[in-house]
């Protein structure tokens, strides 16, 4: 009998060292792989993409050089992108012309489902979907909204993780306005 306890004990202290080395493992692996992700800061060279909108027009990051760009990161179900959506549709139609422009990335929804927030809100700014999340993941975007202000040398001025009223909109977009 003390033999079956013996080894009842043994085996509880080998069970739970191997669950303390796999604690400890996965501890380690999180600190490690969280010193390989770039978060982005302001001054920072804004990671360039290309993302597909819901038109098929391509559109690079790239391609916006010498220009203002206000980067939107938002869902359909974001109660705060609802919000905000028709302060930006307001605002690009006044800053089109003067070299600031609205890029909206969706984040992994459907495409029937932006195209109906789009027609329900009146949006005329270019909507792509982030479908795999890459954009998302390049520039660190953690909750929805979040607004990358990127200016004409194709630097980040702001990122503003947060719903916008309307003035804060203007105020952004003149920031970065060539």
């Amino acid at each position: 009998m003390n033999l079956v306890k013996k080894k009842n004990k043994n085996l509880r202290l080998v069970t739970r060292a191997i669950v303390l080395l796999l604690l400890v493992s996965a501890v380690v692996y999180t600190i490690a792989s969280k010193d390989n992700v770039k978060v982005l800061a302001v001054g920072d060279k804004a990671p360039n993409f290309e993302l597909v909108d819901l038109e098929g027009n391509k559109h690079r990051l790239s391609d916006y050089k010498g220009e203002g760009v206000f980067l939107n990161f938002w869902g359909t179900w974001c109660a705060p992108c609802k919000k905000e959506m028709p302060y930006m549709e307001n605002q690009h139609q006044a800053f089109e012309d003067k070299g600031v422009h609205i890029l909206a990335v969706n984040i992994q929804e459907s495409q029937l489902k932006v195209e109906t927030f789009r027609d329900q809100y009146g949006l005329t700014f270019p909507i792509a979907i982030d479908k795999d999340k890459s954009v998302m993941e390049a520039y660190n975007v953690v909750p929805l909204p979040t607004t990358v202000l990127i200016n004409k040398d194709g630097e980040i001025e702001k990122i503003i993780t947060r719903e916008m009223t309307e003035d804060e909109i203007i105020s952004f977009m003149e920031s970065i306005q060539p």
